[in-house]
């Protein structure tokens, strides 16, 4: 079993859902009392979301950069950054270690196509719905990303920083997301992203009637793959 390196506390919530759903992967998977071999180094998220309304990603990157370094010291085999939002600074990341990035774009372009959908709408951050880097990243590997309208842009990010991330799942926050999934369907796509882990304590497959790929799950169950295989 290869040893997982984790960057996470972006926010704590996220790495709660990679830690449980990483251990009862290797349960599920290997049964008794086995458990995944983990590396877990967590950043302050208050010093990050400053860091980031002041646009000061280079800080930002150096500070990912430097928890990935301890995780490779402390043995991991390869890395995983707990995070959509930041994966912004990704290429930073995997600059600074000689461990392989587990990189959730390519974590969720090859869930998107084997299961045939080529075009799919993204839900997250501001920063993910309004800037290029992950929806690049999908593009690459030849699966197109719509993104809602600008007008949604600030609420649903206020909605993930100011109840997701604390744990609170407001059932008219979940309708809200809904229909703006129902939009991103009627403008052409095959499924829904749930771009941000603390969306995935919201939305679920039930709520809503095109595919929904939970990109934390898929990360989950990638690295299991990999850690296992």
């Amino acid at each position: 079993m290869q040893t997982i390196g984790l960057v996470g506390g972006m926010s704590w919530e996220s790495s709660a859902v990679y830690y449980r759903d990483l251990n009862l992967g290797v349960q599920e998977r290997l049964g008794g009392l086995s458990s995944p071999k983990l590396v877990l180094s967590t950043v302050d998220f208050a010093e990050l979301t400053h860091l980031e309304d002041d646009e000061r990603w280079d800080q930002i990157g150096q500070l990912l950069a430097s928890a990935a370094q301890g995780v490779e010291r402390a043995g991991a085999d390869f890395l995983m950054l707990c995070t959509t939002t930041f994966h912004k600074v990704a290429d930073e990341v995997q600059a600074a270690v000689d461990i392989p990035l587990l990189h959730l774009g390519d974590v969720v372009a090859k869930a998107c196509l084997d299961a045939g959908v080529g075009t799919v709408g993204l839900v997250g951050t501001k920063v993910a719905m309004s800037e290029s880097f992950f929806v690049d990243r999908l593009a690459g590997s030849g699966v197109s990303v719509i993104v809602p309208d600008e007008q949604h842009h600030e609420w649903i990010n206020n909605a993930i920083y100011e109840e997701l991330v604390h744990g609170v799942v407001v059932p008219r926050t979940r309708k809200r997301v809904v229909s703006v999934i129902e939009e991103l369907w009627d403008a052409g796509a095959g499924g829904a992203l749930l771009g941000c882990t603390e969306l995935e304590l919201l939305i679920k497959q039930a709520d809503v009637e095109i595919p929904v790929f939970p990109c934390t799950t898929l990360h989950v169950q990638a690295a299991l793959d990999r850690a296992l295989g």
